[in-house]
């Protein structure tokens, strides 16, 4: 939609002018947005299948094993919001460049590490490179297209990550494969260093200012970055440090009091800054939008059950029916699949259908995981795979549904000038999901594996039960995204329409 008049309480953003663009510049500057947020994806799922290696060649705990997954989650967090807010205010071209540069050299970091400290230290920092790049690949969409052509631009982005997220386990087990069972992880890094180098050339020469630049102060409003960082960190921290072993500090969970305290600390701190005619880091006005704020509910719970469901179907497939990395991964191969086919179809057909669309695809999810608790209960281990695999593309089609017409609907209603915050907003709240969702489920998964280890003498049954226990969470989360969705469907309907 259009760009929309700050209200009379919003401050006035700085005044800058769109760059009129071909839509030839247009689409190639957005693949090049669109390679970006895959890279930024694939590094977050191609990591799970190299855990069990990296424990074995560096003798990680399971702390040290969470924080590889959960602490680039949770830098990507921190840093998506101020980064949106700069990616509005001024240059998204020159952070889509600071980002690629910062994530190659910690993917280089990361390849040669020789010990878990030096792993954890450069996966936070691909974290923070990661958190600076995908709220550019958001505003850009946001700023590039409208209408129509926005839903098809965002079925495709949803395509692309959907293959992302579900064909890096199957890359992640082939690099493993050929780099062998004690060095093959690297290669999972490794190969992010010629990736990362094309898509840094491809930025510079093709990705285009998209308007002129403001003459006013940048105004990056430090007090709120600090109280919003301290927020999520004492939000997200108990979550990364929960393992399910007995030996979990229950004192963590403090931490989520201290969280509300700050979070309450930064409303306050934002709307005096905006009293003040200054640019808050987040403008709550956003959220007065039930399409924003509804959308934004939806994505956060859905993000918080499917990483988790990937990575306990990994962790069964390799723990309890003792598949190499390579065969697990590609399992989900027919999730990535489908998913790519149906998020196009989803991007064309949002504009006509609506919000119905992402609830019948939560629908699909919530069959999805039931069809796989079955399948890894009831059938013969040596068909699970099979099974698992046909599920799995069932539920890449029904997710390819939610993704990108979800991302269609919340951004509707949402003004260019803060399309980048927006979109970062968003992403925040799909990685505090998976942060939070993954850790849920790990704990109960390996919970159950603590308690049952010594009185269960069938490994297949003992993962057979960790790994219906951690679904339980994946389906709670699904269950709470679908009552998101159709809670949206009533507020439509009261309306009068289900389309943007």
């Amino acid at each position: 939609m259009p760009d929309q008049p700050p209200t009379a309480s919003e401050p006035v953003p700085p005044v800058t002018r769109d760059i009129a663009l071909s839509p030839r510049h247009r689409w190639r500057a957005y693949w090049v947005a669109v390679a970006v947020a895959a890279l930024t994806i694939l590094d977050l799922t191609k990591v799970n299948v190299a855990l069990p290696s990296i424990e074995a060649a560096l003798n990680a705990g399971p702390t040290e094993l969470q924080l590889v997954v959960s602490g680039y989650i949770l830098t990507f967090g921190l840093v998506l919001v101020p980064a949106g807010r700069l990616g509005d205010l001024r240059s998204r071209r020159v952070l889509f460049l600071v980002g690629l540069s910062l994530f190659l050299v910690t993917s280089l970091a990361c390849a040669l590490a020789p010990d878990t400290t030096v792993l954890l230290v450069a996966r936070l920092l691909q974290g923070v490179a990661a958190g600076i790049q995908m709220p550019q690949v958001l505003g850009l969409v946001q700023q590039l297209f409208q209408g129509k052509e926005r839903g098809r631009a965002f079925g495709l982005f949803g395509a692309t990550i959907g293959i992302a997220t579900a064909f890096g386990p199957t890359l992640g087990g082939l690099l493993i494969a050929l780099g062998g069972s004690s060095d093959g992880w690297r290669l999972i890094f490794w190969i992010n260093i010629p990736l990362v180098a094309v898509v840094i050339v491809l930025a510079a020469w093709l990705l285009p200012d998209t308007r002129t630049r403001s003459q006013r102060r940048l105004d990056l409003d430090p007090v709120g970055v600090a109280l919003f960082a301290l927020t999520i960190l004492a939000l997200m921290w108990p979550f990364l440090f929960t393992t399910g072993s007995p030996d979990d500090d229950p004192n963590r969970w403090w931490l989520l009091v201290a969280s509300v305290i700050f979070a309450a600390a930064f409303v306050f701190w934002e709307r005096r800054y905006a009293a003040r005619g200054r640019m808050p880091l987040m403008p709550f006005t956003i959220f007065s939008l039930p399409s924003y704020r509804n959308g934004v509910l939806i994505s956060t719970a859905y993000f918080s059950a499917i990483p988790a469901m990937f990575l306990l179907g990994t962790l069964f497939l390799q723990g309890g029916l003792g598949l190499e990395p390579v065969f697990a991964g590609m399992v989900t191969i027919g999730f990535a699949v489908a998913s790519a086919w149906s998020s196009w179809i989803g991007g064309n057909l949002v504009m006509k259908l609506g919000r119905p669309l992402v609830v019948w695809g939560i629908l699909g999810m919530v069959a999805t995981a039931g069809a796989l608790v079955l399948v890894a209960l009831f059938t013969a281990p040596e068909w699970t795979p099979w099974m698992m695999a046909a599920v799995m593309a069932f539920g890449g089609f029904a997710g390819g549904l939610v993704i990108s017409p979800n991302q269609t609907l919340t951004l509707a209603d949402i003004p260019v000038r803060s399309g980048g915050v927006a979109g970062s907003v968003g992403q925040l709240g799909q990685r505090i999901g998976t942060a939070v969702g993954t850790a849920v489920a790990l704990a109960l998964f390996y919970a159950t594996v603590y308690r049952e280890q010594g009185t269960v003498d069938d490994t297949v049954v003992l993962y057979h039960d960790a790994y219906a226990t951690g679904m339980i969470a994946v389906g709670v989360f699904l269950s709470l995204a679908l009552l998101a969705g159709v809670a949206d469907l009533a507020k439509r309907a009261k309306a009068g329409s289900q389309t943007p």
